[in-house]
């Protein structure tokens, strides 16, 4: 597959899952097409891909059914960060 933006042939399709929204508004979609191309690091979704993404969104009462999931915070303090990045 060729990459739409360095044209490079090696663009290949990957599957994520894309989180929408958060709290009891959050919305996970698993399995979402995704081209990645190793050339120029790009990663980009088709207009269909995105066109589907909506409908899912919209539909989600329907689409989507309810299931429990783990949430962690990630601890900052358990990061130390390099003064020069703060």
């Amino acid at each position: 597959m060729k990459c739409a933006l360095c044209d490079n042939a090696d663009a290949r399709v990957v599957y994520v899952s894309r989180s929408y929204g958060t709290g009891d508004e959050l919305l996970v979609i698993e399995n979402v097409p995704v081209i990645s191309c190793p050339a120029c690091g790009e990663r980009y979704m088709t207009a269909q891909t995105l066109h589907e993404l909506e409908a899912i969104k919209a539909e989600r009462r329907l689409r989507a059914p309810l299931r429990t999931v783990a949430v962690a915070q990630f601890s900052a303090a358990a990061t130390q960060l390099p003064a020069e990045i703060v």
